[in-house]
């Protein structure tokens, strides 16, 4: 009996720990590209049918295998048997190949950056229930069983913040002055003699270059296909807004510019951050946030404005190629190098070759790409009343599984800030270079760059999603971003990925002329006095030299590389600009204002000269 209880205990003993539930993972690195790790879920013991929750919010609950992981980094799955018994596991999928090493090490540091700039202050106040519902109450999950949650990002408040400010503080400038804008790049009030590199319509296309590209094209698909119609109307009024910011920083940008003896130009916010914020008596303020700003614009010219777009020119150029020449997949570094020398032949002239090659190039890109566009709304003109009412009927009346109004309103602001570049401090390095004594002058000109950028060519692209019907999720088939605005031109015009690629690659190409300048005078502010000065060639100095250097190899670099992490960290310090910009801007707006002030008492009186002269 004694023997037979024994065995008994035993046998229920064992049959726990067999019935225990247990979940383990085989991991795979199917290659050396990155974010395409997988894992299969190893279960033991419990009771069927199993639950699987994976860190993945792409992996449905049923599926015992997770793809699309990110090597180097955490994941999670946790298993839920029938009586509703959990088992969790950890795992990482190693990093082997070189990408995957890069962007396993600034995962951690793009999650900890976006943690900060992409806080959602009114989600952690509870002023709104972050948690997208549908029109019964039903909370959307994603595929894992996550709630899809609606986020308000502080950097996009931050801009819209600034955007408002000083649309009421130059008391709407952005209307009151929009024709005495078109007068300046017309080149009424130009003067040769006037110290600087390039005229104002060069400055202003030099400075479009950097802003218009791949956000116009792919942005505004993201925003539609999230927002639906309705969002084009934020986006609107977003880049309206945006006109205000623009003025201010660009006028800054000119007043506190550094002419060298060879009448080379170095400006932006790392000069009137630090001088202007000096003459407020916040010198050492103003000297970390104009270093700040100096890192951020030097990374971010290596990342987005590069590498991005290398590797996006030349991820359109192979797919329109790969049937006619095979294997163009292996051809990056080539393409890079093609790239690279190109880049090099035209910025290493500098500011004045840039603006020769801008000057041109952005007539032919609006030609090419907002002509084809609108010639597909005319083609749709019957159907304009019925897209103003989606537009209108979408902004202020949005169904709450888009997040309703606010969240409509947040996805607008968000796509045109990210597009424009408005509060961002970018472009005012660019205007820093025209000919002109009169920094507002300047600043009225750059009132144009938002409204071209955004009002219009954001626009047309929006318009034409919605003539076409790609506004549907039912028609747009989960497409998104570039994709979804190409099938959608396809639609009428087949041969448009042709022109797609020409246009991708056009804008590329100008994006990186421009933010090679950008980077170049942060690399400057920061490194000159290390390099004492030196010169190269007669107007060549060493640190430029040296930052050429690093940025046409990081051509090469993104041409030839699976890109992830190390641009989402770019593109976030590029967002991040926002910050010490917005916070100078603030300060110096009231002497931004005297000084529109006295600009425009200068030129009634000089119309009132004319006007006796003509008498």
């Amino acid at each position: 009996m004694k023997y037979l209880l024994i065995a008994f205990f035993g046998f229920v003993q064992l049959s726990t720990v067999y019935a225990q539930l247990s979940v383990s993972v085989d991991i795979q690195n199917k290659s050396k590209v990155i974010n395409d790790g997988a894992a299969t879920a190893v279960v033991k013991g419990g009771t069927v049918p199993y639950k699987f929750h994976w860190s993945n919010q792409s992996t449905p609950l049923t599926s015992e295998t997770s793809t699309g992981l990110t090597e180097g980094s955490t994941h999670t799955l946790v298993v839920t048997d029938a009586s509703g018994t959990k088992a969790e596991t950890r795992f990482e999928i190693p990093a082997t190949s070189a990408d995957e090493k890069i962007n396993s090490f600034f995962v951690p540091i793009v999650d900890a950056i976006g943690t900060f700039i992409m806080y959602d202050i009114f989600a952690a106040l509870q002023l709104y229930d972050p948690i997208i519902t549908d029109s019964n109450g039903t909370v959307l999950t994603h595929a894992n069983g996550d709630p899809k949650m609606m986020r308000i990002p502080f950097v996009v408040i931050w801009l819209i913040f600034g955007a408002v400010y000083f649309t009421i503080k130059m008391r709407f400038i952005n209307f009151r002055e929009f024709g005495h804008a078109i007068q300046l790049i017309r080149g009424k009030y130009d003067d040769p003699a006037h110290a600087g590199e390039v005229s104002h319509f060069q400055a202003l296309t030099a400075a479009l270059s950097g802003t218009v590209g791949l956000g116009n094209i792919a942005g505004v698909a993201i925003a539609i296909s999230i927002g639906g119609p309705g969002a084009t109307f934020w986006i609107i009024l977003a880049g309206l807004l945006g006109m205000a910011s623009k003025f201010t920083e660009v006028t800054l940008g000119v007043k506190y510019r550094k002419i060298d003896e060879n009448g080379v130009v170095s400006g932006g916010p790392m000069y009137y951050l630090s001088e202007g914020l000096k003459r407020k008596n916040l010198g050492k303020l103003g000297k970390v946030l104009a270093v700040l700003f100096a890192f951020l614009v030097i990374g971010g010219s290596f990342g987005g404005g590069n590498m991005f777009q290398a590797n996006q020119a030349f991820a359109q150029f192979a797919v329109q190629f790969r049937d006619i020449i095979p294997g163009i997949e292996g051809y990056g570094a080539v393409f890079g190098i093609i790239l690279a020398a190109l880049t090099g032949i035209v910025i290493v002239g500098g500011i004045k070759s840039i603006a020769r090659v801008t000057d041109k190039l952005v007539p032919i890109m609006a030609i090419l790409y907002v002509g084809t566009a609108l010639i597909i709304i005319g083609m749709h003109i019957e159907f304009a009343g019925e897209a103003v009412r989606l537009i209108f009927d979408g902004a202020f009346n949005a169904a709450a599984v888009k997040g309703g109004f606010i969240g409509i309103m947040i996805v607008g602001f968000q796509r045109a800030a990210f597009s424009n570049e408005a509060g961002v401090g970018s472009a005012s390095i660019a205007h820093s270079a025209v000919k002109t004594e009169k920094p507002v002058s300047e600043g009225i000109v750059a009132l144009l760059e938002p409204f071209i950028d955004t009002v219009i060519i954001c626009t047309i692209t929006a318009l034409v999603l919605i003539f076409t019907g790609f506004y549907d999720p039912a028609v747009a088939a989960g497409k998104s971003g570039a994709e979804l605005t190409s099938v959608a031109f396809e639609s009428i015009f087949p041969w448009f990925t042709w022109l797609l690629t020409v246009a991708i690659f056009l804008f590329a190409f100008s994006t990186m002329i421009s933010w090679s300048y950008y980077g170049l005078n942060g690399f400057r502010y920061l490194f000159e006095r290390f390099f004492k000065y030196k010169k190269i060639t007669k107007n060549m100095y060493l640190s430029t030299f040296v930052y050429y250097v690093f940025f046409l190899s990081f051509i090469v670099v993104g041409s030839s590389s699976s890109l992830g992490a190390v641009v989402d960290f770019s593109d976030f310090m590029i967002l991040s600009m926002a910050f010490p910009n917005i916070l100078g801007l603030l300060i110096l707006a009231p002497e931004v204002k005297q000084d529109l002030k006295a600009y425009k008492n200068e030129i009634k009186a000089l119309k009132k000269q004319t006007k006796q002269k003509e008498i």
